[in-house]
């Protein structure tokens, strides 16, 4: 099992910055993909990036590309979301997750984060 706890979030006007942290505990954190996911109010949950065990391969839907940076130290056990330039449509909670490979199910999930940005 693993435990996946965000923290991070609050309110900004358009433009501004945030950095979500997702910190994990129980099984060893390294082995996972991990990534982060939203849902805005009457929408469905979506992507919105990923990143490999070795930090060496993230991926980003096309919505946050270029404004949203993902990140992981594996010695803290803790992953993180950079995110830059946000405008409103970015008002989501975000969620925390992580999955055994590229190819299986995201299996573990975090409470999720409020994320406000006003115009």
């Amino acid at each position: 099992q693993v435990q996946l706890v965000e923290s991070g979030g609050g309110s900004v006007q358009a433009g501004g910055s945030l950095r979500l942290s997702c910190a994990a505990s129980g099984r060893t954190f390294s082995p996972y993909v991990m990534g982060w996911f939203r849902q805005a109010p009457g929408k469905e949950r979506e992507f919105v990036a990923q990143i490999t065990w070795s930090g060496s391969n993230t991926y980003y839907a096309d919505s946050v590309k270029g404004r949203f940076t993902i990140s992981r130290d594996n010695a803290k056990n803790t992953e993180y979301l950079q995110m830059n330039s946000l405008k409103p449509e970015d008002t989501a909670v975000y969620y925390c997750a992580a999955r055994a490979s590229l190819v299986t199910s995201w299996d573990y999930w975090g409470q999720g984060t409020q994320v406000t940005v006003s115009s």
